[in-house]
């Protein structure tokens, strides 16, 4: 299967590789998370080629992650503005981030503060209703009728 067929997979981690599993994706909405708007910034802060980017901020922006929105006229400049759906995916970024520290950094080149208390923050997944924390097998999947 292509990457680009994973789309029509009824299956919600297909549909979200889909759209995120391009390689610079996940980089691009750290700097946006870092408060980076500005396509020159993402350009030259990741390296990236026109091509890629453009293509990228595409993507992004035709699936409802990011808005494009103009800042100057004059010639018309725009930047890329995080939506509700693209905040949605800060757990997902730290999520990554954690992974990547426990195992492919011995030093963790960024510590996350959390701002109300000052102390050092850790992402958890933890149960909506009970707030345990859950890991992969603390949870049974239940399908939809008819899903399979």
């Amino acid at each position: 299967m292509k990457h680009d067929e994973l789309q029509d997979v009824y299956c919600s981690v297909a549909r979200t590789w889909a759209v995120l599993g391009e390689r610079w994706t996940m980089m691009i909405l750290r700097e946006c998370f870092r408060g980076e708007r500005r396509y020159d910034h993402f350009r030259s802060k990741l390296g990236l080629g026109s091509g890629v980017l453009n293509d990228r901020l595409r993507v992004l922006t035709e699936q409802g992650i990011l808005e494009r929105v103009a800042y100057q006229e004059g010639p018309t400049r725009h930047e890329y503005v995080l939506t509700p759906k693209g905040a949605d995916l800060y757990p997902v970024l730290l999520s990554v981030m954690a992974w990547g520290d426990k195992y492919e950094n011995d030093v963790p080149p960024v510590r996350l503060v959390h701002r109300g208390c000052g102390h050092p923050a850790e992402p958890r997944v933890t149960c909506a209703h009970c707030a345990e924390p859950l890991g992969w097998r603390d949870m049974s999947a239940e399908f939809e009728p008819g899903a399979w």
